[in-house]
């Protein structure tokens, strides 16, 4: 096979995350160590950026600042919730020959996937010599054929830690306590409140996740059986819980639903989920003590939190990415597999077999009951999080004798 010699272009998609910029760092500096990539760019914006020719000519950036800028969370290239038609991805192939690009690297979720494979469908259509790989990301955790995603692992270690350190505040002051987590369909990132325990009284007491329906009088049952056990009670909630229709029970509290470029409703950013679960606690057990959060952005790309594990897989499947389009000369979409008590290796998959399908947790990380994990998923994720995760410490002096009141 005669060497395919041409432009490369990386873009990213979708939710930022804390680890992306290593898998772009990883294909951009692969990439220029082979003579028939005659110039590496980078799409602004995304798949909107393609359409509209805004390129940075990313063989001109320094190893240094790309190095800096792996280190750095969120999207660099920027990011775009825009989902293409076959129209719009016909308008991309137009620009990408224009531009001879030879080699295309979309970074992103299920969608992006689908994306990937449209476009590799019209080159094959016009015979026009071409390599596309998708490389995966998403805290949600939710790609098929993936034991886990790339962004996932962070974003885990950030809302362990939240909670890690709300149990230690409900602990000292009692009280009811609602968080929010990300996860529309898949309750993977919500499941992880549950890493930062270190007591067998820590919370989060009670997890609820979109893999089971939710229904309001066992929750209600729920916390007031925690709240017997423990006197207080910290609860960590999909943003995606459903009712036994599968309607999410944050699209019943709402007048009129907003929905994104990709016809979901809406469920993050405005907090009514949580207020709703704190009004029906308040309502119920007529207690004032109740308060709820939405964990929100803060979960995709926030800096210090982030697990080693993942910046290092990150990077390690965006060079394999450029191995497997430029040396290999395949297609396809790359994929994260553990091999060992802690080892993975990275495998191609057809893009048909990845897009536009989801991935939720399995029966046996979730608990008989539905409100809280298992010890298989403990297990699962431990590793990800990452070296030096943090361990809560207790107070373990005596009590002094009273010599004053009566015990």
């Amino acid at each position: 096979m005669s060497v395919l010699e041409g432009k490369v272009l990386i873009a990213q998609g979708g939710g930022p995350t804390a680890v992306i910029n290593q898998s772009l760092a990883g294909v951009v500096l692969e990439s220029r160590k082979f003579p028939q990539v005659t110039r590496v760019y980078g799409a602004v914006h995304g798949v909107d950026g393609i359409v509209n020719e805004n390129f940075l000519d990313l063989t001109q950036e320094t190893t240094h600042n790309l190095e800096r800028v792996a280190q750095t969370t969120s999207s660099a290239l920027l990011s775009t919730r825009t989902k293409p038609d076959e129209d719009f991805c016909a308008r991309m192939f137009d620009v990408m020959k224009a531009h001879d690009i030879r080699y295309f690297f979309y970074i992103g979720g299920n969608d992006s996937a689908d994306t990937v494979r449209i476009i590799n469908e019209q080159a094959e259509t016009e015979n026009y010599e071409f390599r596309s790989i998708h490389i995966p990301k998403t805290i949600d955790n939710d790609l098929v054929l993936n034991d886990h995603t790339p962004g996932y692992p962070s974003a885990a270690r950030f809302v362990a830690q939240a909670f890690m350190g709300v149990n230690l505040d409900n602990r000292s002051i009692p009280g009811i306590y609602i968080g929010v987590v990300m996860g529309r369909h898949a309750g993977f990132l919500t499941a992880a409140s549950v890493l930062g325990q270190t007591h067998p009284e820590d919370g989060p007491h009670l997890v609820y996740v979109p893999e089971r329906p939710f229904d309001t009088k066992l929750f209600l049952d729920d916390v007031e059986n925690t709240l017997s056990r423990h006197g207080r009670c910290v609860i960590a909630a999909s943003e995606g819980i459903a009712d036994e229709n599968e309607v999410p029970i944050a699209q019943k509290l709402v007048e009129s639903v907003e929905r994104d470029a990709h016809g979901n409703v809406q469920l993050s950013g405005s907090g009514v989920l949580g207020d709703m679960l704190a009004n029906l606690i308040k309502g119920h057990l007529k207690t004032k003590r109740v308060r709820a959060d939405t964990l929100g952005y803060l979960q995709r790309s926030f800096a210090g939190v982030v697990s080693d594990v993942d910046q290092n897989e990150a990077r390690e499947i965006g060079e394999r990415a450029a191995h497997l389009a430029i040396w290999h000369n395949l297609d396809g979409s790359v994929t994260i597999n553990r091999t060992g008590s802690y080892s993975v290796d990275y495998r191609l998959v057809s893009l048909a077999d990845i897009a536009a399908k989801t991935r939720v947790m399995p029966n046996n990380f979730i608990s008989k009951k539905g409100n809280g994990v298992t010890d298989a998923f403990r297990a699962y994720l431990r590793p990800l999080l990452g070296s030096r995760f943090p361990s809560t410490y207790r107070l373990r002096a005596p009590l002094v004798k009273k010599l004053r009141t009566k015990s």
